[in-house]
C-alpha cells in the first residue's frame, strides 16, 4: 500500500509537471508580437485591398487626370488663369469586400492639392459642418473675426466613379482582380471631360 501511494504521488507530480509545461508552451505560442514597419513598406497579408493599393491607385489615376487634355483646356478657357476647382463626389464600392472609400478619396485629394494645379473643395457633408460653424460665428464671434456668407468656392468639375472586383478561385489558390473607374464631369455643362481607370491583379495562395 505504501509503495502504491508513493508511485501514485510520483505519477501525479509528473502529470502536473507535464501540464505546467504544456500551459507554458501555449502561453508562449499565444503571445502577440508587434513589429513597427515603415508606413511606405508594402505589407500584404491577406491579399485583400489595403493601404498600399489605395495609395498606388490614387497616385496613378490622379497623375493621369493631371496630365490629360481637360486640364490644359480649362486653363486656356479661363481668362483669369485660375486653377480649376474640383469636388470629389461619390465613389461606390462594387467589389466583393469592404473598402474604405473615404481613405481612397483622401488619397486622391492629397495628390490634387500637392500638384498645385487643382483646387479641391469639401463635399456636401463637410460643407454643412462648415456652414454650421459660420452660422455660430455670426452670433458668438467678434465682428472682425466673423467669416462672411456668400464666399464659398464653387466647384467647376465633379469626380465620381466606382471600385469593382472579380475573384477566380480554385482550392487554395485565387486571383483577385480590382478595377477602379473614375470620371470627371463639367458641373455647368454636364460634359464628361476625362475618364480614367486603374487595374490591380493579385495572385493569392494559401498553404
Amino acid at each position: 500500500m505504501i509503495l502504491w501511494e508513493i508511485n501514485f504521488n510520483i505519477l501525479m507530480k509528473n502529470i502536473w509537471k507535464s501540464w505546467a509545461v504544456f500551459v507554458l508552451i501555449v502561453m508562449v505560442a499565444c503571445q502577440t508580437r508587434v513589429t513597427r514597419v515603415d508606413p511606405g513598406q508594402t505589407v500584404d497579408l491577406s491579399g485583400r485591398w489595403n493601404d498600399t493599393d489605395s495609395q498606388q491607385v490614387a497616385q496613378a489615376i490622379s497623375q493621369d487626370a493631371l496630365n490629360s487634355n481637360w486640364l490644359r483646356e480649362a486653363e486656356l478657357n479661363d481668362l483669369n488663369a485660375k486653377r480649376p476647382v474640383v469636388i470629389i463626389g461619390v465613389i461606390t464600392n462594387k467589389s466583393h469586400e469592404h473598402i474604405d472609400h473615404e481613405t481612397f478619396t483622401k488619397d486622391i485629394e492629397r495628390e490634387f492639392i500637392k500638384s498645385n494645379k487643382i483646387r479641391v473643395v469639401q463635399n456636401k457633408t463637410f460643407r454643412e459642418k462648415l456652414r454650421e460653424e459660420r452660422a455660430d460665428q455670426q452670433e458668438f464671434a467678434s465682428p472682425e473675426t466673423q467669416k462672411k456668407w456668400g464666399r464659398e468656392l464653387g466647384a467647376d468639375f465633379m469626380m465620381f466613379g466606382n471600385i469593382s472586383s472579380i475573384v477566380d478561385q480554385e482550392g487554395k489558390r485565387k486571383v483577385v482582380y480590382y478595377q477602379v473607374n473614375l470620371e470627371l464631369t463639367n458641373i455647368e455643362t454636364n460634359e464628361t471631360v476625362w475618364i480614367g481607370e486603374k487595374k490591380i491583379k493579385k495572385y493569392v495562395r494559401n498553404f
